[in-house]
């Protein structure tokens, strides 16, 4: 008989294809179904605690909590760059603008910021269960984009909590991308920027499409690079100065993204 790599390339099979099966399997089998274990079991902690937690503290913990167990469980490990670009008083408000190449990218950012924020996120999350129960009940915020009338009240909501005190995350392309690129830059949160007059810190992601793809279920090991910029203040800016906040927003998050190789 011959060697199982020489089997399998008579097969047209390589060692790569093969452990990419094994890992695919391992991720319906076993990763997969944990994370949905720690999401049942964590969302249940973080609502029961929101009801003596008016500040967020405790759901903030448990999605911390939460979040690790998802990174350690799949064996995902994370490199930090530029922590020091933030490092000051918890209730400071700002603005973090962030590339998003994978759903991987949430837990990357609730484990490695130092600190409470919150998320300004599509309406549609707050519609599943556990995850959506967390986050209403936690104060993030969702975006309404559908009609005019409904995204200016979400913005409002967002000024206040930005100038309560809260950093907020936002994820300026709207959506994760597909295709590996980073898409055009929506204008919402950089309105959100100048009306609050909040500095905007721009945070790089790589490698988090390459542990996690949008749309599939193949949870892979592998490294993430997380790089923190710093802030670019807003302080004085008005309306028409948003296309060009946009603009360099972008140019700092491109200057250190690495494109994936699929």
């Amino acid at each position: 008989m011959g060697t199982p790599s020489a089997i399998s390339g008579k097969r047209g099979l390589t060692a790569a294809d093969v452990k990419d099966f094994f890992s695919y399997l391992r991720s319906l089998i076993f990763t997969n179904n944990l994370i949905y274990l720690y999401t049942a079991v964590m969302g249940t902690l973080s609502l029961a605690g929101s009801l003596f937690d008016s500040r967020g503290r405790w759901q903030h913990g448990c999605a911390r909590f939460w979040s690790w167990l998802i990174l350690k469980t799949s064996g995902i490990r994370v490199s930090v760059e530029g922590l020091e670009h933030v490092r000051q008083p918890a209730d400071t408000p700002m603005i973090f603008c962030v590339n998003h190449q994978s759903a991987m990218d949430i837990p990357v950012l609730l484990v490695h910021f130092p600190f409470q924020f919150r998320f300004l996120a599509k309406r549609s999350l707050f519609h599943y269960p556990f995850l959506g129960w967390h986050l209403r009940r936690s104060g993030h915020i969702a975006v309404v984009r559908e009609r005019a009338s409904q995204a200016r009240r979400s913005l409002e909501v967002a000024v206040r909590k930005i100038r309560e005190g809260y950093p907020v995350v936002v994820f300026p392309e709207g959506g994760r991308s597909r295709t590996g690129e980073i898409l055009p830059f929506k204008a919402g949160a950089f309105r959100l920027a100048v009306l609050s007059g909040v500095p905007v810190t721009p945070v790089t992601l790589n490698g988090t499409r390459a542990v996690l793809k949008p749309d599939t279920l193949h949870v892979r090991p592998g490294r993430v690079e997380m790089i923190v910029h710093p802030a670019i203040p807003t302080a004085g800016l008005k309306a028409t100065d948003v296309d060009a906040l946009v603009e360099r927003v972008r140019k700092q998050i491109l200057a250190r993204f690495k494109r994936p190789a699929g």
